[in-house]
């Protein structure tokens, strides 16, 4: 699959794709003959990955750290077990924190709708009545 559709399809720019190969995060990109890069499914699965990872909020660091750990073999699974174990601590908390925020906004919008009804009733009853003819 070229760069392009690699990109529509995970919604990301291909100058994104270029970062992530540079900076090692996907581990082997695969080209054709030309030079032009063909990823592959296992390259798609990687980009999954780390597009998922990336909007949970990991550093860049970090996934830097766990591809590398992933390119030492299996001797590093309980490292890298631990490294997501731990980034989803944090999301978790993330998401706590969130929720918080919408049950709050929630609250308020609420809380502002029960006022405008409020005063449209005063409105309302303040307005005299109109005689029909």
């Amino acid at each position: 699959m070229k760069i392009s559709e690699v990109s529509d399809k995970y919604n990301i720019t291909p100058d994104t794709l270029r970062y992530y190969e540079r900076v090692g995060l996907i581990p082997y990109v695969h080209r054709n003959k030309s030079g032009v890069r063909d990823y592959t499914e296992d390259d798609q699965n990687w980009i999954e990955f780390i597009t998922l990872m990336r909007s949970a909020g990991l550093p860049v660091e970090v996934l830097q750290h766990y591809v590398e750990l992933c390119k030492q073999g299996d001797g590093t699974i309980e490292i890298r077990k631990n490294i997501l174990a731990n980034q989803r601590t944090i999301l978790a908390a993330k998401i706590e924190a969130l929720e918080k925020s919408l049950a709050r906004l929630d609250y308020k919008i609420h809380w502002y709708d029960q006022i405008m009804i409020d005063q449209e009733r005063i409105v309302s009853e303040e307005e005299p009545e109109v005689i029909a003819r």
